[in-house]
C-alpha cells in the first residue's frame, strides 16, 4: 500500500502542509486535518483516505474564510452566504459552514442586529428607519429587525434628532428661519426620523428665532431679488414681485414691509 513519504509545510502559508506518497506530491492539508488525523512520514494510505482527507480540508479552508471574514466585524447569516459564494465555495460547503458557525456561536442574526443599531446610535446619525433598513439589506429578517429596533428608544432618537437641529439651524444665516426649519424637517425625514420624533425635537425651535439674524437673511434676499427684478420693474409691479419671492423664501409680512420701506422706499 501506498505510504506518506514526506510532510512539508508550504512557504506561504505556515500553517498548511504538503503532503507526499511514494516520494509524489498527492495532496495539501491544514494543520487541524493533519493533527486531527495524525497524519505522519510511513503512514500506509490509500486513494479513498486521499480523497476523504481533501474533502474534509475543503470544508475546514471554507470555515477559516469564514472566520477571517468575521475577524474585523460581526456578520449576518446573509453577508457569511454572499462572501462564502464571491469566493466560489460551493453550496454544499456554505451550508456546512453557516451552521457550525452558529452551533459555536459565531453568528447570531439577534446579535448582530442589536449591536449594529447600538453602534449606528452612537456613531451615525441615521434615524431609526434608515437603521432598520440597513438591518434588512444586511439579510436580518423584518421580524429581528424590529427586535433590535427596541435599542433605539423614543427618548434617544429625540435627542440625537434635537442635537442635529440645534447644529444646524443658522450655519446659513442668508435663508428665512421659516425655510430653514422646513429644510431640516426634511432633512430628519430622509434620515430616518419618524414625524412623532421630529416634532417633539421642534418642538422649542420656533421660540429660537434670532430676529437680527432673520432682518440679515431677509435683507440678504431682498437686495438679490431687487437686483433681478429691477431691471425689468418699477413701482407696484416691483414691490409686488419682490414681495412674493420674500413671501415664498419663508419671510413674515412684517419683516418683508420694513425692507420694502427701507430699501425701495427710501431710495425712491
Amino acid at each position: 500500500m501506498p505510504k506518506i513519504s514526506r510532510i512539508t509545510t508550504q512557504k506561504k502559508n505556515k500553517q498548511r502542509y504538503n503532503i507526499f506518497v511514494d516520494d509524489q506530491y498527492a495532496f495539501s492539508v491544514d494543520e487541524d486535518i493533519l493533527v486531527q488525523h495524525t497524519l505522519r512520514k510511513g503512514m500506509e494510505i490509500d486513494q479513498e483516505t486521499i480523497d476523504d482527507l481533501v474533502r474534509k480540508d475543503g470544508f475546514h479552508k471554507a470555515f477559516t474564510l469564514a472566520i477571517n471574514y468575521l475577524s474585523y466585524r460581526m456578520r449576518s447569516e446573509k453577508e457569511i452566504r454572499i462572501y462564502l459564494d464571491e469566493k466560489e465555495i460551493d453550496e454544499e460547503k456554505i451550508e456546512y459552514v453557516v451552521n457550525r458557525l452558529k452551533q459555536e456561536n459565531y453568528i447570531d442574526d439577534g446579535e448582530f442586529a442589536a449591536a449594529l443599531v447600538r453602534t449606528r446610535i452612537h456613531t451615525s446619525s441615521k434615524g431609526p428607519m434608515l437603521v432598520k433598513k440597513e438591518l434588512i439589506e444586511k439579510g436580518v429578517s423584518p421580524h429581528v429587525a424590529e427586535d433590535a429596533m427596541q435599542h433605539y428608544a423614543f427618548d434617544v432618537q429625540v435627542e440625537k434628532a434635537t442635537k442635529w437641529v440645534e447644529k444646524k439651524l443658522r450655519l446659513d444665516g442668508k435663508k428665512s428661519f421659516r425655510e430653514q426649519i422646513q429644510k431640516v424637517q426634511q432633512t430628519l425625514m430622509q434620515k430616518g426620523f419618524p414625524k412623532d420624533v421630529i416634532t417633539e425635537a421642534m418642538a422649542n425651535v420656533e421660540d429660537e428665532n434670532d430676529e437680527d439674524a432673520e432682518w440679515e437673511a431677509v435683507v440678504y434676499q431682498g437686495e438679490k431679488a431687487l437686483r433681478k427684478y429691477a431691471q425689468k420693474a418699477e413701482g407696484f409691479e416691483l414691490k409686488h414681485k419682490l414681495k412674493g419671492a420674500l413671501y415664498r423664501k419663508g419671510f413674515s409680512f412684517e419683516l418683508i414691509e420694513r425692507f420694502i420701506e427701507e430699501y425701495v422706499d427710501g431710495g425712491e
